[in-house]
């Protein structure tokens, strides 16, 4: 599995501008909301491009903490369904993606407070149980 996670620089200027938004102070923290967010999408991140070239860098364990198996689990079921293998290294490319789109996201969605990330997950959530009900729906219709 991932051991290190390095991000790029321009992700880095975001997580900091994110840390003074919100009072957030770990980077961990904002990368697995960040994480969540990009996986909540339905189309793959741009894996093109990817560089890791700040000094900002985590452990593996430091970004997951207690919810490894999840994270990694999510991380691997998101890689087959993006038609990808699940091979230690694209893992890392496809976490440095979507942690790149999400922390992209929290900036570009102005988000000012801890207050505004629960707004964003439940409107996320309402959002992706809406899109499950019409899919169902469908899928019903079709039969």
């Amino acid at each position: 599995m991932i051991d290190h996670i390095r991000l790029p620089a321009e992700t880095r200027d975001r997580l900091i501008l994110l840390k003074r938004r919100t009072g957030i102070r770990q980077w961990n923290v904002l990368c697995r909301w960040a994480f969540c967010l990009s996986l909540a999408e339905e189309k793959p991140p741009p894996m093109s491009d990817v560089r890791a070239d700040s000094n900002v860098e985590m452990t593996w364990s430091t970004f997951a903490r207690r919810r490894d198996g999840i994270l990694t689990a999510l991380l691997k079921a998101r890689c087959l369904r993006d038609g990808m293998d699940v091979s230690d290294d694209t893992l890392a490319i496809a976490l440095r993606a979507h942690l790149r789109r999400g922390v992209s996201y929290l900036t570009t969605k102005k988000i000012q407070s801890i207050a505004d990330l629960l707004s964003l997950a439940l409107r996320t959530d309402v959002e992706n149980v809406k899109k499950r009900r019409r899919l169902r729906t469908h899928q019903q219709k079709s039969d």
